[in-house]
């Protein structure tokens, strides 16, 4: 059974990167069909993807973050991370990782991580 754990600074200061880990237990990331992603939900917001790490490398940001986003893979350890520069207050979230199955029939996420909350703050 996969699992997903973020870990990270839970505060960080205006115009700083943001970065985040996420450990995947029960599952390896390079497994075909399985894309690595971060989701985010500021407070009394919806959802919003942030980006995803296929499971080959190929990596894939959200319009409205693109600029500021990076994600990467450290496969030795079986993670993946984020990283957002040049925070606002805007980016305080409760930020998830999670794994999405991507087939020909459905694309769905399947796990996702407890969440971690990240405030940007002076």
């Amino acid at each position: 059974q996969v699992q997903l754990q973020e870990s990270g600074p839970g505060l960080v200061k205006p115009s700083q990167t943001l970065s985040l880990t996420c450990t995947v237990s029960g599952g390896s990331i390079t497994t075909n069909l399985y894309y690595w992603t971060w989701i985010r939900q500021p407070p009394g917001e919806g959802l919003e993807f942030v980006g995803h790490i296929t499971h080959s490398g190929n990596t894939y940001y959200s319009p409205s973050v693109n600029s500021r986003t990076s994600i990467s893979r450290d496969t030795s350890k079986n993670q993946f991370s984020l990283q957002l520069t040049s925070v606002s207050p805007e980016d305080t979230a409760v930020y998830y990782c999670a794994m999405m199955v991507v087939t020909v029939e459905a694309v769905y996420l399947e796990v996702w991580g407890q969440g971690t909350l990240v405030t940007v703050s002076s």
